[in-house]
């Protein structure tokens, strides 16, 4: 017995020194670069304990920027701006992992060892930059100077440079340390050393290259331009493109995701766990939200966001639905979402039917946002407007497409793209505190007190002063959103709600301060026994719009309805701004052709009305020229409709170059555009502009890598020789320019493509 007692105390000492061994070799830091870089980042996000030694290859003091180096194994790590380290320093590193790009260090403790020479760099290629194969790394390019600039941030300056190398772009960045002369290095061949780090995205994907230089001294000049840009000749603005020549050997990759979103021949999101990719394409076969699909394209970087162009999609017609993700205002400013199917619960301010989409303003947590449901294209009557209470309470289901993707931290402007009516869901209808409903209950409450006595009757009138004061703010708070799409102008509805303000709080002055310095209501001359209440204007997007006072006695006590009453007004006149900016945006739709910013045909019939009734009274002549673009069809067949609109912007650009300020050039629609000549007295004037016109024609288009010999028809009118009424003046050009194209066409061949040529 005594033999089985010594024996099992023997088993159970070795049991626990195995996990006090156990639980030891768990806390023990990690004092290896490679071991931390063998983590992964799910491993690195639990905040393990490193001690690892190392050689500086890049720090900034007044940044908290460090990149370290051990052999071949390299690591970024956060830590203090008042570091006094320099390339080459031998450091010991104290702290912890976290998760990013790759896994990275927390630094607690620096403890400097000795210094020495930094680590031999090695010599990149830009493919192996953009595959992150040299993350943090020490390395020598080589490119040439595109850009040079010098940027001042928080007291620090340093210069940007952008290199061309072979294979694309990549970003460097050094302190200003001495005189540089930033205009001799543009288009030099430059080599530069430093740390290798990157361009991300909000969601921390890569989105380029980004060379730390630790100072002047690692950049050299291989070789001076051979023209500085100051000697260079001056380019006519017309003859810009002839210096353009571009080689794109990107290519083409397929991803695979669940579609969330797509508009045909436009517009595609692809969603694969908690990434998601915007693919462009024109594509406009049928593929169904929800299904598993694969695209190929062609990667690149827009608005500092991952972009797929040029999509080929394969929809695999598998469900592989993607449950949104329950988010907040706050958390879609951050960028934390972006593309990401989102679900978001909001207040409906108001609803617009545009041409091209129905657009929903909410507000949630003080931020502004629209839910946007774009209409099929081809459609000629989209579906009626599904239609919401103003005031109700809304579920939004969508994806979150923000204004600004670039690594930052500060708030942006986000929308949600919809994809059917069905994306809203009404949680609660409006408030009913509005003027019909006060109004029944105030005379159902006079019909009641009536048969009451005079205690009653005291208590009444008590009641109905306080429901009429609420009844009075609502009315005057309607009249406001009356007006937001009226003639009352903008100081006058942000003088109403200071009226408001000032009548909810018993008379107390109240006025705001715009930001761009105007003022209104009424502010105190003496503040000495005033207590100030201020409320910040915000927009949607978090951008500060000015401050709303309010001045009360200082003997009276803060109260919750003081900042009630300044924040609905703040609410009201953020609203106000916002709506008055896309009245502005509807008014200049209403006139101008979105493609190429001509005017419209409306706006063109306007203006040709007037001149035709101020020509009558003057007795004097104007001209009209007609034009259409040959061979458009075949363009947008051979090519598709994004050459297509990209021709005729370019030509429009070269057409309206050829023409005074005061001629008026307009697209009447597809291919086809008009010129008004005002002061033309013979058909010899308009004549001399046609064959300006003509002249933009002569050299080819260069479009994406596709050069277009493009060609035009023109017809003249002069007023009152070839009609004097809008639509015979519009008839006898229009008549005129088909001749014209029938004299070209006869001229050179018989097909419908007469004068466009189409080469790579």
């Amino acid at each position: 017995m005594m033999k089985l007692h010594c024996i099992f105390g023997r088993i159970l000492s070795a049991v626990l020194l195995v996990a006090t061994l156990a639980a030891r070799a768990e806390n023990a830091p990690l004092t290896t670069l490679s071991a931390i870089h063998s983590l992964g980042n799910e491993r690195a996000a639990q905040f393990l304990p490193v001690s690892f030694p190392a050689v500086v290859t890049y720090y900034v003091r007044g940044n908290v920027d460090l990149f370290v180096q051990d052999g071949s194994s390299a690591i970024y790590v956060e830590t203090t701006p008042d570091q006094t380290l320099v390339p080459g320093d031998r450091i010991q590193v104290i702290g912890t992992t976290r998760a990013s790009f790759r896994p990275e260090i927390k630094a607690d403790r620096i403890l400097l060892k000795g210094h020495g020479a930094p680590p031999a760099s090695v010599n990149a290629d830009f493919r192996q930059l953009i595959r992150a194969e040299l993350d943090c790394q020490r390395a020598t390019v080589r490119g040439y100077v595109r850009s040079a600039n010098v940027v001042s941030d928080v007291g620090i300056s340093t210069i940007y440079l952008q290199l061309q190398m072979l294979g694309g772009t990549v970003d460097a960045q050094m302190p200003e340390t001495g005189p540089i002369d930033l205009k001799s290095l543009l288009d030099a061949e430059v080599q530069i050393t430093g740390a290798v780090a990157g361009r991300f995205d909000r969601k921390m994907q890569m989105t380029g290259v980004l060379i730390e230089v630790p100072s002047a001294l690692d950049l050299k000049v291989i070789r001076r331009a051979p023209l500085a840009p100051k000697d260079l000749p001056i380019t006519p603005m017309n003859q810009i493109l002839s210096g353009f020549d571009v080689q794109n050997n990107t290519r083409r990759v397929k991803v695979s995701g669940t579609i969330t979103y797509y508009q045909p021949g436009s517009t595609l999101v692809l969603q694969s766990g908690d990434k998601s990719l915007l693919v462009t394409t024109q594509f406009e076969q049928r593929a169904r939200i929800g299904d598993l699909a694969t695209v190929t394209g062609f990667p690149d970087v827009q608005n500092g966001s991952l972009v797929l162009t040029g999509g080929a999609i394969d929809d695999t017609n598998s469900p592989s639905l993607v449950a949104p993700v329950p988010s907040n205002a706050d958390v879609l400013a951050r960028g934390d979402h972006a593309l990401d199917l989102v679900s978001i619960d909001a207040k409906l301010l108001t609803a617009v039917r545009e041409p091209a989409q129905d657009e929903y303003l909410f507000v949630a947590g003080g931020h502004l946002f629209k839910a946007i449901l774009q209409h099929p294209q081809h459609l000629v009557a989209p579906k009626p407007m599904f239609e919401i209470p103003p005031g109700s309470a809304v579920r939004i289901v969508g994806v979150c497409r923000v204004s600004k993707a670039e690594q930052s931290q500060e708030p942006i402007a986000f929308d949600i793209l919809i994809r059917s009516a069905e994306d809203l869901t009404v949680t609660a209808g409006p408030s009913p505190l509005n003027v019909r409903n006060l109004t029944y209950a105030v005379g159902a409450l006079l019909a009641g007190l009536l048969v009451i006595g005079s205690f009653a009757w005291r208590a009444e009138r008590r009641g109905r002063s306080q429901i009429a004061r609420q009844a009075h703010v609502e009315q005057m708070r309607s009249r406001i959103l009356e007006h937001l799409n009226g003639s009352t102008s903008l100081l006058d509805m942000v003088e109403e709600a200071t009226e408001i303000v000032s009548f909810r709080l018993n008379g107390a002055a109240c006025w705001c301060e715009l930001a761009d310095d105007r003022q209104c209501g009424t502010r105190p001359a003496h503040s000495a026994n005033l207590r100030l209440v201020q409320h910040q204007i915000l927009s949607r997007s978090g951008l500060h719009l000015g401050t709303i006072s309010a001045a009360l006695h200082a003997r009276t006590k803060p109260r919750k309805a003081e900042n009630d009453a300044l924040s609905a007004a703040a609410g009201l006149i953020a609203l106000a701004i916002e709506n008055r900016r896309l009245y502005s945006d509807l008014q200049h739709r209403s006139q101008f052709d979105l493609l190429t910013e001509l005017h419209n045909r409306f706006s063109l019939e306007e203006r040709l009305s007037a001149m035709i009734e101020t020509s009558k009274s003057a007795k004097s002549k104007f001209g009209l020229i007609y034009i259409d673009l040959d061979g458009f069809k075949l363009i947008n067949d051979h090519y598709g409709h994004h050459i297509g609109d990209r021709y005729l912007q370019q030509a429009t650009r070269r057409m309206k170059h050829q023409l005074r300020p005061s001629d008026v050039m307009a697209r009447l629609g597809g291919d086809e555009f008009a010129v008004l000549i005002g002061d033309a007295a013979s058909h010899q004037d308009i004549r001399s502009v046609v064959d300006r016109l003509e002249g933009c024609f002569s050299n080819p288009f260069q479009i994406e890598g596709n050069l277009i010999m493009g060609a035009a028809s023109f017809g003249v009118a002069l007023f009152p020789v070839d009609g004097n009424t809008q639509d015979s003046l519009l008839n006898s050009a229009d008549a005129a320019m088909y001749v014209a194209k029938h004299q070209r066409r006869t001229g050179q061949s018989d097909h419908d493509d007469a004068g466009v040529e189409f080469t790579r």
